[in-house]
């Protein structure tokens, strides 16, 4: 079967990201052009030169992210022209995790780049005025019934909720402060092998981002929506987006509901999906898809060559 495309969120951002790409591509390098042509500023100098502190922003953060997988996708459109085999064949899904959906959505030819670098931006900002006293924390070790346990542990410290279902036995929860950190407090007693607070004070995927969903809800009036090529997934539970009235739908909502990425991976992998590219910077959802399916091929972009007879550009072209 054809590959799923598959888009990383939030915290995949490093600084150099996509810069030897875009040295070595010009559907890359115009890409980056195009990004900072929509916000009018130098959105691949942030991204390829830094400093961390400043691209590690949320509103910073995600649209050099949307830029860096545009410009990854970019670059695999030009190698699977060249290319034999499985990734000569349109994508079966585009699915993003997070954030990355907005990336998705430009792929699949949803949303316009210029639009959506726009949209990712006010969604930053929407989302660090929204929750000024919220938490997050990734738990590693409880199945889905302990983690249930724990998230009604600490239920009367304030809202709690799961924000990503990353892979099994590996989830966030996201909340109130108070409630956040009470879990953090119970997760080793109920059998947790590993707490990490995060140094976020975004409680992203948790009903404290309604906030942030209603102004999104705003922006999004009057942007125009096409079908995707592809169906896409939704963040929270896998079903297929295939309007782009559906794809409004998603951008609005999943910013209040987690993300289920282990059933969007499974969904995939049950439709007959044999290879994963993530396209962006990073290696994250590779490493998850890895942890949830056996017998599959898992490439990720920033390898820059893969198994698959893919070859993308990894020097600069020689100048005349």
């Amino acid at each position: 079967m054809a590959p799923a495309y598959i888009y990383p969120g939030q915290g995949s951002q490093a600084v150099g990201m996509g810069r030897a790409l875009a040295l070595a591509s010009p559907a890359a390098r115009d890409i980056w052009e195009a990004a900072d042509q929509a916000l009018d500023e130098p959105v691949s100098t942030l991204a390829w030169e830094g400093p961390a502190e400043e691209l590690d922003l949320t509103t910073n953060a995600q649209p050099a992210l949307l830029a860096a997988s545009i410009a990854a996708q970019a670059a695999l459109a030009e190698a699977v022209d060249e290319t034999q085999g499985p990734m000569r064949e349109a994508p079966a899904f585009f699915a993003g995790h997070s954030m990355g959906q907005y990336s998705a959505m430009v792929a699949a030819g949803v949303l316009e780049l210029a639009v959506a670098m726009r949209l990712v931006r006010e969604r930053g900002r929407l989302m660090q005025t929204s929750s000024e006293d919220g938490a997050m924390a990734a738990i590693m070790g409880l199945d889905d019934a302990g983690t249930a346990e724990l998230v009604a542990s600490a239920a009367d410290a304030g809202i709690l909720t799961v924000a990503n279902r990353n892979s099994p036995g590996q989830v966030v929860i996201s909340g109130d402060k108070a409630a956040v950190e009470a879990a953090a407090a119970n997760a080793k007693p109920l059998g947790a092998r590993r707490v990490i607070v995060l140094p976020v004070s975004v409680a992203a995927h948790s009903p404290l981002m309604a906030g942030a969903a209603a102004g999104m809800q705003a922006a999004l009036t009057d942007v125009s929506f096409s079908d995707p090529s592809a169906p896409l997934l939704a963040n929270a539970d896998a079903s297929l987006l295939t309007t782009g009235e559906a794809c409004r739908g998603e951008l609005i909502e999943h910013l209040t509901r987690g993300v289920d990425w282990v059933a969007a991976v499974e969904r995939m992998a049950d439709a007959g999906v044999h290879t994963f590219v993530e396209v962006g910077p990073g290696k994250v959802l590779t490493g998850l898809v890895r942890r949830i399916t056996t017998d599959t091929t898992n490439v990720a972009i920033d390898d820059l060559t893969t198994d698959t007879g893919l070859q993308l550009p990894s020097e600069p072209p020689e100048q005349e």
